[in-house]
């Protein structure tokens, strides 16, 4: 990840077909962020490189899917964080994917705000807690869209749960490095 501690102003790329809705993010925050758009999955890879912290990825995209723009960026390993916002409520295949948090349209200002601040704050952390709040958000998004009984039948939702125990018993002290905002994040997901 890149060092939010220097004097840089973090970078964020929006992916998003939709132009208006790109815009407005990109004004909402542009602010504060140092902020690029890109309106297809090729135009994000195009654009992508090394500098980009933060990463608001639409998953219904032309050309290029958003889940497959996902998987190239972790397969060529940018480390950055990656935040899915799309209409597509969250299903079992989320299980595989290597975002670090999902926000089911519509999202507002103080959405945007506060999961770009929260990504850039989890960016300082060692990657054991990185994976223990991807699945925390995996496993909060399931448990929020899919039924009591959906979830017993689910092997994916299972594996997560044993996922997410393995991932909380090895924290230990580095929970300790935790912001309040985050401890708040991983109790309630």
């Amino acid at each position: 990840m890149n060092d939010t501690n220097d004097s840089r102003t973090p970078r964020v790329l929006v992916v998003e077909d939709e132009e208006d809705i790109a815009e407005l993010y990109a004004k909402w925050i542009g602010a504060v962020y140092d902020v690029e758009v890109a309106y297809t999955g090729r135009e994000a890879l195009d654009k992508l490189d090394d500098s980009f912290d933060v990463i608001l990825l639409d998953r219904n995209l032309p050309q290029l899917g958003g889940d497959e723009v996902l998987a190239w960026i972790r397969k060529h390993g940018f480390d950055c964080t990656v935040v899915i916002i799309s209409a597509i409520e969250p299903d079992f295949d989320i299980y595989e994917m290597g975002f670090d948090d999902y926000l089911v349209k519509p999202v507002g200002k103080d959405d945007l705000e506060t999961i770009i601040s929260r990504m850039l704050s989890r960016s300082e952390y060692d990657d054991h807690l990185k994976q223990l709040f991807s699945v925390s958000s995996k496993l909060a998004l399931l448990e929020t869209h899919k039924s009591s009984a959906e979830l017993a039948e689910s092997e994916e939702y299972q594996a997560l749960k044993e996922e997410w125990e393995k991932l909380d018993k090895q924290a230990g002290a580095a929970l300790y490095q935790l912001s309040n905002q985050d401890v708040i994040a991983i109790l309630r997901e």
